[in-house]
């Protein structure tokens, strides 16, 4: 009946769906190799959300060799999954039309892990010697220096090899939410103390729907339907049965295993990643300029952007914040 009530939301931008005898071809391009943390669009493809919305979508999954953003930026597809804020900032200022329209993760999965019982504080890691990669250390643990205090020195470069941590309890290692503390579980045999940074203050939404600016101005009506289908598409893949969208995402990334999977939306789930923060309220998806503010103040003030970015131009809510998948549990 929730789902229901949300529905009626979005009723009106299914018209597309019967306004237009062909459907409109879509490609959107994923960050990375197919996985859970895709999964609620893989999901509206297998169970024909997008399609009662108009729009025939194929996924491109993205990978360590493929740009996507760059096809996105070329015309070759019409949306990408973005990162966090700082890379639509960063468009900004580069003059690159590119804007975010939704936010799927309300809270960033990037954590910091710990052997057992040698951190019981986000800021005790500063007793740690920190596994960081290159990203990270431009970006996050800039912020991690300004707001706690952290040191390079006590950083070393991450080469997304666990083994040194695991050798060493006197090291923290980054990771994603989903991945990283599975590994060690299965590799180290013990279950790592996980700390995820946005609960310490990184306010970045993550996993946002980007597209082109001249895209929201002739086709908005477009945009409006894949956003509502891909939000219908994670309550589903969260709430609902996922098992033909697992299937999608096993076929394009034969790597991925059930237990992966499993894991991930569990660890989904449990952190709050997609069902927290405005999105209790405004609806799954949620972006507002008020929480965009927020990051980029701390982002300035940690020396990771400038001031004068005009960063309102990278963010659009007007697809947004219509209560869709409101009243989550």
């Amino acid at each position: 009946m929730r789902f229901l009530r949300s529905l009626l939301l979005i009723t009106p931008f299914f018209i597309f769906a019967s306004a237009h005898a062909e459907m409109e071809k879509v490609v959107f391009g994923t960050n990375w190799l197919a996985q859970a943390e895709h999964g609620g669009f893989y999901q509206s493809v297998a169970d024909g959300t997008y399609e009662a919305c108009g729009l025939d979508v194929s996924i491109l999954p993205g990978g360590p060799q493929v740009n996507n953003r760059a096809l996105m930026l070329a015309g070759k597809m019409q949306f990408h999954m973005g990162g966090d804020l700082n890379q639509a900032f960063n468009s900004v200022e580069q003059g690159i039309p590119v804007v975010s329209v939704a936010a799927i993760f309300q809270k960033h999965p990037q954590v910091i892990l710990a052997h057992p019982g040698k951190a019981e504080t986000f800021e005790d890691l500063k007793n740690l010697t920190l596994l960081i990669g290159d990203n990270g250390f431009r970006s996050y643990y800039r912020w991690m220096k300004a707001q706690y205090g952290f040191t390079d020195e006590q950083r070393i470069p991450y080469t997304f090899n666990p083994a040194p941590f695991l050798a060493d309890e006197n090291k923290g290692m980054q990771g994603y939410l989903s991945s990283e503390p599975y590994v060690v579980e299965k590799e180290g045999g013990f279950v790592p103390d996980v700390f995820l940074i946005a609960d310490a203050g990184y306010s970045t939404y993550a996993t946002t729907i980007e597209t082109m600016a001249d895209t929201i101005a002739n086709k908005p009506e477009v945009v409006q339907c894949f956003v509502d289908g891909s939000i219908i598409g994670w309550y589903n893949y969260l709430y609902n049965d996922r098992s033909a969208a697992d299937e999608l995402i096993k076929a394009d990334n034969p790597e991925m295993t059930d237990d992966k999977i499993a894991y991930a939306v569990s660890k989904m789930l449990e952190r709050g990643i997609v069902d927290s923060g405005d999105a209790l309220e405004m609806g799954i998806g949620a972006l507002t300029e008020e929480k965009a503010t927020d990051f980029f103040n701390k982002m300035v003030a940690a020396g990771v952007l400038s001031a004068d970015i005009n960063y309102t131009a990278a963010i659009n809510t007007d697809f947004v914040n219509k209560g869709v998948g409101m009243d989550l549990k």
